[in-house]
């Protein structure tokens, strides 16, 4: 299961991170991120230990949607060594997102 994470941790775990760090724009009304949940869900538990992998409510944290540019949701952002390496927006194959996270491992 993917945490929920809050603006005031996101430095710590994202970009302090040496793992790669894959973190779901979403936010509770989005139709396709609800879409998208089980897949960012499953995504977590198999990477569990290699990557991490986060969402974050757009709704709760503005700040960190207007930081990375997020326009419309979901949009998925990896992270790497405090860097956004890899960008996916709308809904997603989970294939894609294990080739995102895969590159950077």
């Amino acid at each position: 299961m993917a945490l929920q994470l809050m603006e005031s941790e996101f430095d710590a775990k994202v970009l302090k991170n040496n793992k790669p760090v894959l973190v779901d724009f979403t936010a509770t009304w989005c139709g396709p991120c609800r879409m998208l949940a089980p897949t960012i869900d499953k995504l977590a538990e198999e990477m569990s230990g290699k990557a991490d992998v986060y969402k974050v409510d757009v709704d709760a944290n503005p700040g960190l949607a207007q930081r990375y540019g997020v326009m419309s949701i979901p949009t998925i952002i990896v992270f790497k060594n405090g860097e956004a390496k890899e960008k996916a927006i709308g809904l997603t194959q989970k294939a894609n997102l294990e080739n995102m996270l895969n590159k950077l491992m």
